[in-house]
């Protein structure tokens, strides 16, 4: 009897909306803001959403994901599936199979060497991949020929649509990126901000934290896409001004992640020059507690590392006390509206991984405090609570952003209410979610006690987004702060699970597994506090044809289809 497995159809393909174009280039020019500034094109060094969605205009997978969550071949020939020979009996190896011509922006050759290449780059031991998640089980890379490579798992991989699949595990130019390995690989800085890449465009010039020019790729596969000959990828300012450009003013054809109250969102609305699309999928705001300590005090190697517990967070009372002070209901209400639903879950969907998991809905201020009482958190004269010398005092951070100041103001006003003292901390979300290893203020360098933010994955299998937290993979010195366990997580038990998922090919263990999972950094460890389970929002000129949501992927995955609507 055959493995049942996650290949089954899973080269169903997506219906394009028509491009109305009748050659490359010829509807001028088109503008996309990201409220996000990029800070890098190169997504194996940084795992921000606005670096990763940028690139992928210039640098593309073997395959990608559609709306619907299949996966569709781009410069693969076809999604390899055991059906058709591409992935082995035994689940060890799949090979992929480059669609034949491909050229790079500069006229040379792709060939199965970029794609080993790829795969050494952000496997390199003396490096730190943002996406090492996606390489999670591979042995090594194998040249067939010209056109092929086979991915070698140390041990059978029911799902091995991981590396290369998706915006977030591009194929790089291995001439352009020869001499980036390991710990040179931030300093090259001409290759991480200007790529050379098979994707619809190229880049011009690129300033990092503002804007990007792109113009046409001259070597891009379809002579006749894309239908825009320059592009513009401005970054900066914020959510309001984004929406402000698209649907009242008209300045700009796209905008990402509205992230805005949902009476703004429709009082914009009302200005005709554009419209909203929303979709759900992964994408999940939620708090992550530092299991390490990030007192400035301690020396660089030792600070936010796990050679240093947190003082506090380390209490599993004081982080689901945290949790429970905090009313989910009304962070939704405030912030998303329809757009937003209140979640304990790290992965809310698709439905077959999501755990049944309410605790969290109903906040409970007495129980958390009777909770902190029992443990000995001792509240002193000023309601501060303290054990043993050490004060309740949070320093909680973010991305500069109106919903989620807001999400912090009330956040803290309910932490108060259980005797945490807590100060406030955004930063501007190009530097928040950039890769620069010398910056003090990265996500991954994770300098306070709690910070908030949101990411998802790509695709509909979680297994490589929950093998981010295994033990090992946080960012650390070594690997220039660069790794995926942002709160520095460590559960042996857990990384059993991680192993048993990747090698189950059962689909109803593989949902039982990720619950579980799931469960124990939301429910039984309280090291991930869920908020809200977010609608992802983003607006479109009544002008701009071809644009298909998707959240399963780069929001961007199909820019080449977008044209102007004469």
């Amino acid at each position: 009897m055959k493995v049942k497995t996650l290949m089954l159809g899973a080269a169903a393909a997506f219906a394009m909306a028509p491009a109305a174009m009748a050659e490359r280039g010829a509807d001028g020019h088109v503008n996309i803001i990201y409220w996000q500034a990029p800070s890098i094109l190169n997504p194996y060094l940084s795992g921000g959403t606005k670096d990763i969605e940028s690139a992928s205009l210039v640098i593309e997978p073997l395959g990608r994901y559609d709306p619907n969550g299949a996966l569709v071949p781009y410069l693969a020939e076809v999604i390899p599936t055991v059906a058709n020979g591409g992935v082995a009996e035994d689940l060890k190896s799949i090979t992929w199979k480059l669609k034949s011509g491909l050229k790079w922006s500069d006229g040379t050759p792709v060939t199965s060497a970029d794609v080993k290449f790829t795969a050494e780059y952000c496997m390199h031991p003396e490096g730190g991949c943002a996406q090492f998640a996606k390489f999670e089980g591979v042995d090594n890379v194998e040249i067939v020929d010209d056109l092929t490579v086979t991915v070698n798992f140390a041990e059978a991989k029911p799902n091995p649509y991981s590396a290369f699949m998706g915006g977030q595990s591009p194929i790089i130019q291995a001439a352009q990126f020869a001499d980036c390995l390991g710990a040179k690989a931030p300093e090259c800085t001409s290759a991480n901000f200007a790529p050379i890449g098979t994707g619809p465009f190229k880049v011009d010039e690129f300033k990092p934290n503002d804007v990007i020019s792109m113009s046409a790729n001259p070597n891009y596969r379809d002579p006749a896409k894309p239908a825009f000959a320059t592009l513009t990828f401005k970054g900066g300012g914020d959510a309001t001004a984004a929406g402000r450009s698209v649907l009242e003013t008209g300045e700009f054809d796209y905008a990402w992640n509205l992230q805005l109250a949902p009476d703004v969102l429709a009082k914009m609305a009302e200005g005709g020059k554009g419209k909203t699309v929303a979709a759900f999928g992964s994408l999940v705001e939620r708090l992550e507690m530092n299991m390490t300590d990030p007192n400035p005090a301690l020396d660089a190697d030792t600070r936010a590392t796990r050679k240093a517990p947190h003082p506090f967070l380390t209490d599993i009372n004081v982080r689901k006390a945290l949790s429970m002070a905090i009313d989910r209901n009304l962070l939704v209400e405030i912030g998303y509206g329809q757009a937003g639903r209140p979640t304990c879950n790290l992965v809310p969907g698709p439905a077959v991984y999501a755990s049944d998991n309410t605790d969290c809905l109903t906040q409970d201020i007495a129980g958390a405090n009777a909770m902190l009482d029992a443990a000995g958190w001792v509240k002193g004269s000023d309601g501060v609570r303290a054990k043993d010398g050490v004060r309740l005092s949070i320093l909680y951070q973010t991305s500069t952003n109106a919903v989620r100041q807001d999400f912090q103001a009330l956040i803290k006003q309910w932490w108060s209410e259980i005797g945490v003292e807590t100060e406030l901390r955004n930063l501007n979300a190009s530097v928040f979610f950039g890769g620069d290893p010398g910056s003090p203020d990265t996500f991954q360098k994770f300098y306070a006690d709690v910070e908030m933010y949101a990411n998802n994955f790509d695709g509909t299998d979680p297994q490589a987004y929950l093998a981010m937290y295994r033990c090992g993979n946080e960012p650390k010195p070594e690997s220039q702060w660069q790794g995926e366990n942002i709160n520095r997580f460590c559960d042996p038990e857990y990384d059993k699970l991680v192993a048993e998922l990747s090698k189950t090919s059962d689909l109803e263990t593989r949902y039982a597994l990720a619950k579980k999972m799931n469960e124990i950094l939301t429910k039984e460890t309280y090291t991930i506090v869920p908020l809200v389970d977010r609608g992802r929002v983003s607006a479109h000129a009544n002008s701009l044809g071809g644009v298909v949501l998707n959240t399963w992927d780069s929001e961007l995955w199909n820019v080449s289809d977008w044209y102007r609507i004469k």
